[in-house]
């Protein structure tokens, strides 16, 4: 599992919520403190969120499973894109497409055309219509392409999602909840916690602090993914092992020395 330390977090600026008058009360059990009307997040909660997220991803990659990481915003995009192609993800960074997850087969459709123009492109058969057609199709490759670039070899549902944002990527979020696959979310103080299943209280606005949790989910997924052929990843996938539903009844572990590295150093008052 990926260190992770108190010290790093708060260099990163992980710690600055949004402002204290668009708080979302959901998001109170997360929240430290308020200062200069801006809420300060209990960085405990961002430690074990981030602890119970990267065994969660740890044991779907092991279990051969693919995550895909969300990231519209234009602070999360590349970072996103870098991560996720570094764990061997998906990821969608442009716009978050209605029916992605809940509408596979059209999705399909789309990649398929995508396919069929890069071959004209690649072939050179392009040059045989017209400059009109040329720069209609043209266009319509781009725009497909920056639509489908991190999806367009998911051919199945993912075994989780990582979002960044869950207000900014509800249409995802809905989908994801429709479809019952499990969601780790980056959760600022003005968004509902409610509907995800691994809650990283973070800052969702710094570029740095987004970098500093992807990262580390990243690396779990790439723990996982070594594991995949492993004794342990076989009978976990026989045993039907979910760690979502550990998490929700509470018997997932936060690791026993989380305290000696800095995650309770802040009370509660």
């Amino acid at each position: 599992m990926p260190e992770v330390t108190l010290k790093e977090l708060i260099e990163a600026g992980v710690h600055f919520g949004s402002r204290a008058a668009n708080w979302d009360p959901k998001m109170k059990p997360y929240i430290h403190s308020k200062k200069g009307g801006i809420h300060i997040i209990n960085l405990r909660e961002t430690l074990k969120g981030i602890f119970r997220s990267c065994a969660f991803l740890e044991s779907i990659a092991a279990s051969g499973k693919k995550v895909l990481f969300v990231g519209t915003k234009r602070q999360a995009a590349d970072i996103i894109r870098q991560e996720a192609s570094r764990a061997d993800s998906f990821f969608v960074v442009h716009r978050w497409l209605g029916g992605c997850l809940t509408n596979m087969d059209t999705m399909r459709k789309r990649v398929t055309r995508l396919n069929e123009l890069e071959q004209l492109v690649e072939s050179g058969s392009i040059e045989n219509f017209s400059k009109k057609m040329i720069s209609s199709l043209t266009r319509e490759r781009k725009k497909v392409f920056r639509n489908f670039e991190g999806i367009r070899k998911m051919d199945k549902i993912p075994g989780a999602i990582v979002l960044i944002d869950p207000k900014q990527e509800h249409i995802a979020l809905a989908e994801a909840m429709k479809l019952d696959i499990p969601v780790i979310a980056v959760v600022d103080t003005d968004s509902n916690p409610d509907p995800v299943d691994f809650v990283i209280p973070a800052n969702d606005d710094s570029q740095l602090a987004i970098q500093t949790v992807i990262s580390k989910l990243a690396d779990s997924i790439i723990e996982g993914s070594k594991k995949a052929g492993s004794k342990a990843a076989v009978a976990a996938r026989a045993a039907g092992v979910s760690a979502a539903a550990a998490e929700k009844k509470g018997e997932m572990d936060v690791p026993t020395n989380l305290s000696q590295m800095g995650a309770f150093t802040m009370s509660d008052d």
